[in-house]
């Protein structure tokens, strides 16, 4: 004999609806990204310039088609010798917001420019995960207290392909969608 298996209809409050609930500011009020200049001068009015050389901190910028700031958000803060960064938590974000593009940034407490090892892995993973939403990371900013360093402007996020934030914004549509 077969065991039987009850077939139970489906109970609907069982299932929980999930909604996204965003309003973008206002386009006159955001501020517009013209250059790594203007991204880093954001992200040090946004950050604490009084911890910059004690902790490390990672940001995220998160932009409009056409380069307004929609919002900031710390995703992070570690320690002097580095920070953990969810992945996760900024396509969360990315999506939250509707952004087309995004700007990272991260300090080095000790002073230096470089990009370390880690800081190339994380890159490329975070820009392999927005390409897949049809979203692009535009830049990744390095800050120390005196100075800062652009990955764009450095060629370090592409070579092959030009990022530059102060092209024109284009469309994502193509031909047959």
């Amino acid at each position: 004999m077969k065991p039987t298996k009850e077939v139970y209809p489906l109970d609907i409050s069982l299932c929980h609806e999930v909604q996204i609930h965003y309003k973008r500011p206002l386009y006159d009020e955001t501020r517009i990204i013209r250059s790594s200049q203007s991204a880093q001068s954001i992200f040090r009015d946004f950050i604490d310039t009084e911890r910059l050389d004690y902790k490390e901190f990672f940001l995220v910028m998160l932009l409009t088609n056409a380069n307004q700031v929609l919002a900031i958000s710390e995703i992070s803060v570690g320690v002097t010798t580095g920070t953990l960064v969810n992945t996760k938590e900024i396509l969360q974000l990315a999506f939250l917001t509707n952004a087309s593009g995004v700007l990272l940034c991260h300090n080095h407490p000790s002073g230096t420019l470089k990009k370390s090892t880690t800081d190339e892995i994380i890159t490329k993973r975070i820009k392999q995960a927005l390409g897949l939403l049809d979203m692009k990371l535009l830049d990744h900013i390095i800050l120390t207290t005196e100075s800062y360093v652009s990955f764009t402007d450095k060629g370090w996020l592409d070579p092959s392909e030009k990022t530059c934030l102060n092209s024109k914004p284009q469309s994502h549509i193509t031909e047959g969608s």
